[in-house]
């Protein structure tokens, strides 16, 4: 499954390279802009995008970029919870646990 994740672009770093400076949850990080580039790359700083594999893959809204951080947060905190909840199950299954 391929994921995007939302970053804000920060700074321009190489105009000809079509190159960006993104912000991914207090990350920063160099992104190529080339699928969102519309007219001069100064437009792009303060936009939200959707950053996968260091491409900026889509432009998204400032409200739905929030919303998805939100539930890629929720989705971490349930995997986090799945995990303690294997690990507890590993712990009862042990051999020479007491029965």
């Amino acid at each position: 499954m391929c994921l995007g994740i939302p970053g804000q672009i920060v700074a321009i770093t190489d105009e000809t390279r079509l190159l960006a400076l993104a912000e991914v949850s207090g990350v920063r990080r160099e992104v190529n802009v080339a699928c969102i580039a519309e007219g001069p790359l100064e437009g792009l700083i303060g936009e939200w995008a959707l950053i996968h594999v260091g491409f900026a893959m889509s432009r998204i809204d400032a409200d739905e970029a929030a919303k998805t951080l939100d539930a890629l947060r929720e989705l971490g905190e349930a995997q986090e919870a799945l995990e303690a909840m294997a690990e507890g199950q590993k712990a009862l299954d042990a051999p020479g646990r007491p029965a």
